[in-house]
């Protein structure tokens, strides 16, 4: 069952139902929001520029056999402009997560906050209905958009994905940034958000969906938050290419390392203050988002998420720049699956 918190001031988050193909799936069904989010996403970068990253981004995807590259070609072919490779796999966001047991203590919850600086991604967010092989599950997604990063399968479990700490061997951001791609670009992992959508569609439960996320080699670092359906099935995952560290229980995640000894410049904006103040956040299923204040709510602020795969529920809210920080830009959205 789908329901919007009555606002009148603000549109609807779209709900649509999709089998496996739910990239172009949500595509077909809702280009014109697809081709809005490019115009966002692409302003002021020129078609020359886009072609080159296109084309490094498609041969890194052949390089790695990616299962998903006839779904982005398809894309790119249906959007017909450049960027589509280059966006699908790009992956410069900050994020704030909090996992944690129902207020309740029958249950455990996923508290989600995406940031990330291309405007249009909380205006344009749609809710995808995905019937996946392993059982259906909600994404928070974007037509076309291939990966998942927040997503909640009812009777299964809710994660979502963080970006890591940027590794920083010569302390200047800019040089910092084009090693680590390079590191990117010689790998043969999956993205993250890949492993992520990977894990909605095949893992059955919680334990089958943590082991995962620890264990498969991924091309980029990441952290990813996962709740499952009873109060101590909480966990935070720190991931390098290739290892993992665990932090069990009730936790907070945002775009630093909490592992004694693993050393990166964090993401976003005051990291520590947004996990520290994360730790605060209720963790109602509140469809208005009243918790949602500085730091966590900043200018980069794109989405807020409470899932609960115990009960089903879902609530969201698209956000977009107003001023120095963000507003809503969507009315408040409220999915039952029982």
């Amino acid at each position: 069952m789908q329901r919007e918190a009555p606002n009148a001031e603000f549109p609807p988050i779209p709900v649509v139902e999709t089998g496996a193909a739910f990239p172009l799936q949500t595509l077909a069904l809702q280009e014109p929001r697809a081709r809005a989010l490019m115009d966002c996403a692409t302003a002021g970068v020129s078609p020359r520029l886009l072609r080159v990253l296109d084309a490094v981004s498609r041969r890194w995807l052949v390089k790695q056999g990616s299962i998903h590259l006839g779904e982005i070609d398809a894309i790119a072919a249906q959007l017909a402009r450049p960027g589509v490779y280059f966006l699908s796999v790009n992956y410069e966001w900050g994020c704030t997560c909090r996992v944690g047991p129902s207020p309740d203590g029958r249950g455990a919850r996923l508290v989600r906050v995406l940031d990330w600086v291309t405007g249009g991604l909380g205006r344009y967010v749609i809710a995808a209905r995905v019937a996946g092989p392993a059982g259906p599950f909600v994404a928070l997604t974007w037509p076309g958009y291939t990966g998942v990063l927040q997503a909640m399968a009812p009777g299964r479990f809710s994660a979502a994905l963080n970006q890591a700490p940027m590794r920083a061997p010569f302390g200047i951001f800019h040089v910092d940034w084009a090693v680590g791609r390079g590191r990117v670009w010689r790998t043969v992992h999956p993205a993250p958000a890949h492993l992520l959508r990977e894990v909605f569609e095949t893992a059955g439960t919680f334990a089958a969906a943590k082991r995962m996320l620890m264990e498969r080699p991924i091309s980029t670092p990441a952290i990813f938050s996962i709740a499952g359906l009873g109060p101590n099935e909480t966990a935070v995952i720190e991931r390098t290419e290739s290892d993992a560290r665990v932090h069990e229980g009730g936790n907070t995640a945002a775009n630093h390392w909490q592992t004694p000894g693993w050393k990166g410049l964090s993401r976003g904006n005051d990291s520590p203050g947004r996990a520290c103040q994360m730790h605060r956040v209720p963790m109602e299923l509140d469809a208005h988002f009243a918790w949602l204040t500085p730091p966590i709510l900043n200018w980069n602020t794109r989405l807020a998420m409470v899932a609960d795969a115990r009960e089903g529920r879902l609530v969201a809210r698209g956000y977009e720049p107003a001023g120095r920080t963000a507003a809503p830009a969507t009315a408040p959205l409220v999915l039952d699956s029982r």
